[in-house]
């Protein structure tokens, strides 16, 4: 595999588990009516 697909792959990794896992913290912060909670966030940070 090459040294770009490689790179590609981390980057797309690393980002979705960051929108995952900090995006929900905000949406439970920013918006407490959505329900999403401590579990929710719990359960997006671990995704990986």
């Amino acid at each position: 595999m090459s040294l770009t697909k490689k790179l590609s792959a981390e980057f797309l990794g690393t980002f979705w588990l960051v929108l995952g896992g900090c995006g929900s913290a905000v949406l439970a912060a920013g918006f407490p009516d959505v329900g999403i909670g401590l579990l929710g966030i719990s359960f997006a940070e671990n995704q990986g």
